[in-house]
C-alpha cells in the first residue's frame, strides 16, 4: 500500500497530467522513448506518448520471461463445462504466441492489418490476441456465438484479412457450433476474409472449406516463431465494437502506448495486487473487461490470470466461484453484480460458500452495471472482505471511478463507486452545460483530455467520435446521470435516458430500483418509464424473487409500492409491477432496459444480438399485458 494519500495523487494527476503519466510510463519497456507525453496539437483528438515506440506483447510476455518469470503460471484455464484445468507458464505462453504470430506472418499478415477473433473462453483466444499484438496487427474480438448478421457488420467495418475461430463454444449445458455462424456471416458480408483459422474442439468438430479454412494445429505446426514488431504508441492495438444507438456498432479503438501504461498502473493502484498473485476477472474475452482484465492488465503486471469457461451457477452449482477461488488461490475477483445476484438467488444463505476455504481472497470488485445496495451488503456479509463497486465503460477501457485500494482505501458508501480514479476529471453538468454543486443530479462528464488508455477515436470514423465530445465542448459525455455527494463521492444513477418525466417531475428509475432491490424477497429488478397519456411517463417494475420465496406476488408488490412511496413520495407514481422468472440480459449480464421499455410501450423491437435468452422477452411481454401494458 502506498504512503501517498488519494487526494494528493488525484490532484497531481489533474493539475500535472504530463508529469504524472510520464512517471507511470517508466514501468513500461519502450523501444523508443516518446517525444511528448501529451500531444494536444489536434484537439479534441488528444494522443498520449507521441513519438514513442513499444510492443504490447513484449511487455506482457517476453519482458517477464527475461526477468525470471518463465516458469510462473501466466494462465489458468478452468473449464467446468469440459472438466478441464490447464496451467500455462509465461515461457509456454510466449512459445505458443510466437509460433501463432509466425504462422500469421507466413500467410501475409503484417503491421496494420486487421484480424477478427471469434472465440469461446479458451486459452487459444488469448494466444490469438497476443499474437496479433506481437506483429502489430489490429485485433477485433467478437463475442463467440454472436449472430451471423452482427458478425457480418463487423467484418464489413473492420475488413479483416483473416478470421480466427473455434469449432464450437459451450454455454452451460449447450454446445454452440461456431463454424455455421461464421460461414453465414462471411456469406452475408460484402468484404471476404482471405483465410479462416479454426481451432477444432472435440465437442463439435467443424467441416473446413478447402483453400480458405486452415486447421489451427496444422497452421502452427511448422511455423517459425515471430519476433516482436515495434509499433508507435499511437498505433491501434485493437478495435472493440460496442452497440450504438443506431444500427451500426461503434468500433472503439485502443492505442498501444497509453493502454499499456494505464492498465499496468491500474493493477497496483486500483486493485492492489502484486506480480505473481492470481487475479480473476470472471468475464468473457469478447467484452472490454475481458480485454483489459483477463488478458492485458494481469499479464502486463506479471500476475496469473484465469480463463474460466463456466457460469456463476449451474456449472455445476452456486459454489462454482468459491471452488475456483479456493482451488487456484485467487487474490482478487472482479465480476459483474449480475453474477452475484445469480448466486444470491440460488443460495441466499451462502451455504455453498461453507464448503470452501477462500481466505486467499482480499477483494471483490464489481462493475458492468449499477450495483444495488442489497447485493453489495449480501456479498460483504458472506465474504467478510471489502466489496468495491467501480464504474467504467467500453470506451474508457479501465475504471473511471473506484476505491483505489492500492493508493488509500477510503470508507465505502453503498451505492457509490467512491471517487474518480486519478486521471479522470469528472464533473456534473446541468442541461445548459454549467457545473452543478455537490448534491445535485445532472449529466456525468469527463473534462478533456481523457487519461491514457481511453478511446482516442472510433475505427475510421472520427466524425462519429465527435458525438462524444461535441455535445459539451471540452468534455467527454458519458451518457450517464449522477451526482457528487457533499463528501465528493460519485453516485451514478444510470443512463440519462433512464430519467423519466412524471407529470413534470424528473425522476431517476435507478433510485427506484435501489429501493425495490432492498426488499428481502427480491433477487433483482428493473424499473422503466412507460408512456402514459395523463402523466407523460410512469414507472413500471419487473422483479425476480429469491429462490424459495413462496408468498403471493401481489403482497410483495404492495410492499414495494409502499417502500417507494415512503422514500420518494407519492409523486414517484410507482404503482405497477410484475413478478417475473427472469430479466432479459446481454451475455455479459446487462439488463436490456431499452428493449423492455419498447415492450412495455407496445412498440416494435428487434431482438438484440447480445441477448442471453430470447425466450425471456416473451415472458416480459406476457407480464406487461397482465398489468395493462404492451401490445393488447
Amino acid at each position: 500500500m502506498s504512503n501517498m494519500k488519494y487526494a494528493d495523487v488525484y490532484k497531481q494527476s489533474i493539475s500535472e497530467p504530463e508529469i504524472f503519466w510520464g512517471k507511470a510510463a517508466e514501468a513500461i519497456s519502450w523501444t523508443k522513448k516518446w517525444d511528448k507525453v501529451l500531444d494536444d496539437s489536434n484537439k479534441p483528438f488528444y494522443r498520449w506518448f507521441a513519438g514513442g515506440e513499444l510492443n504490447t506483447c513484449y511487455n506482457a510476455l517476453d519482458y517477464h520471461v527475461e526477468k525470471g518469470r518463465k516458469d510462473q503460471t501466466a494462465v489458468i484455464y478452468d473449464s467446468p463445462v469440459t472438466d478441464t484445468v490447464r496451467k500455462i507458464t509465461y515461457g509456454e505462453l510466449l512459445d505458443e504466441v510466437s509460433r501463432f504470430a509466425g504462422a500469421l506472418s507466413a500467410i501475409g499478415i503484417k503491421k496494420g492489418d486487421t484480424v477478427i477473433i471469434y472465440m469461446p473462453m479458451i486459452p487459444e483466444a488469448l494466444t490469438a490476441v497476443l499474437a496479433c499484438a506481437r506483429i502489430g496487427a489490429v485485433h477485433s474480438v467478437v463475442f463467440g456465438g454472436f449472430a451471423p448478421n452482427e458478425l457480418a457488420i463487423r467484418i464489413d467495418d473492420a475488413r479483416p484479412k483473416v478470421m480466427v475461430s473455434a469449432s464450437c463454444g459451450i454455454e452451460g449445458k449447450k454446445t454452440i457450433a461456431y463454424k455455421p455462424l461464421l460461414d453465414e456471416a462471411i456469406k452475408l458480408a460484402a468484404h471476404k476474409p482471405e483465410k479462416c483459422v479454426i481451432f477444432q474442439r472435440p465437442q463439435v468438430p467443424a467441416d473446413l472449406q478447402p483453400g480458405r479454412d486452415l486447421d489451427w494445429n496444422a497452421f502452427v505446426k511448422d511455423a517459425k516463431p515471430a519476433a516482436c514488431v515495434p509499433v508507435a504508441a499511437t498505433d491501434p492495438l485493437y478495435i472493440l465494437y460496442t452497440s450504438g444507438t443506431t444500427g451500426k456498432p461503434k468500433g472503439v479503438v485502443r492505442d498501444n502506448g497509453g493502454h499499456a501504461v494505464a492498465l499496468k498502473w491500474s493493477m497496483k493502484n486500483i486493485y492492489d495486487v502484486k506480480p505473481g498473485e492470481v487475479f480473476w476477472a470472471a468475464s468473457d474475452v469478447g467484452w472490454v473487461v475481458g480485454h483489459s482484465y483477463i488478458i492485458y492488465a494481469p499479464l502486463l503486471y506479471g500476475c496469473t490470470t484465469i480463463v474460466y469457461e463456466g457460469k456463476p451457477v449451474g456449472t455445476p452449482d452456486p459454489g462454482a466461484f468459491w471452488r475456483v477461488i479456493s482451488q487456484h488461490g485467487v487474490s482478487v475477483l472482479f465480476t459483474a453484480p449480475t453474477a452475484f445476484r445469480a448466486i444470491k438467488k440460488e443460495d441466499p444463505q451462502g451455504d455453498y460458500l461453507k464448503k470452501y476455504d477462500i481466505r486467499c481472497l482480499k477483494y471483490l470488485f464489481l462493475a458492468g452495471e449499477r450495483l444495488d445496495t442489497d447485493t453489495y451488503h449480501w456479498a460483504g456479509d458472506i465474504l467478510k472482505i471489502s466489496v468495491v463497486d467501480h464504474w467504467w465503460q467500453t470506451e474508457t477501457g479501465w475504471p473511471i471511478a473506484a476505491n483505489c485500494m492500492g493508493i488509500e482505501p477510503l470508507p465505502i458508501k453503498a451505492g457509490s463507486p467512491t471517487k474518480p480514479v486519478p486521471g479522470y476529471h469528472v464533473q456534473i453538468l446541468d442541461m445548459d452545460g454549467d457545473p452543478l454543486p455537490n448534491g445535485q443530479e445532472g449529466s456525468v462528464v469527463i473534462k478533456l483530455p481523457l487519461p491514457p488508455g481511453c478511446l482516442p477515436t472510433l475505427w475510421q470514423d472520427d466524425k462519429r467520435y465527435l458525438e462524444y465530445v461535441n455535445e459539451r465542448p471540452g468534455y467527454y459525455v458519458t451518457g450517464d446521470g449522477g451526482r457528487f455527494d457533499t463528501d465528493g463521492y460519485l453516485f451514478i444513477m444510470g443512463r440519462i435516458d433512464d430519467v423519466i418525466n412524471v407529470a413534470g417531475h424528473r425522476l431517476s428509475t435507478g433510485s427506484m430500483e435501489e429501493i425495490v432491490s432492498r426488499h428481502k424477497d427480491v433477487a433483482e429488478c428493473a424499473v422503466l418509464g412507460a408512456d402514459d397519456q395523463l402523466k407523460g411517463q410512469v414507472p413500471v417494475g419487473f422483479v425476480v424473487l429469491k429462490a424459495g420465496v413462496d408468498r403471493k406476488p401481489e403482497e410483495i408488490i404492495a410492499e414495494l409500492v409502499k417502500m417507494v412511496r415512503n422514500e420518494l413520495g407519492a409523486l414517484a407514481c410507482f404503482k405497477e409491477a410484475a413478478v417475473v422468472k427472469a430479466l432479459p440480459k446481454t451475455r455479459s449480464g446487462k439488463i436490456l432496459r431499452s428493449t423492455m421499455r419498447k415492450i412495455v410501450d407496445g412498440k416494435d423491437y428487434v431482438v438484440p444480438s447480445t441477448i442471453d435468452d430470447p425466450a425471456v422477452l416473451g415472458l416480459i411481454a406476457q407480464s406487461a399485458k397482465t398489468i395493462g401494458y404492451g401490445k393488447k
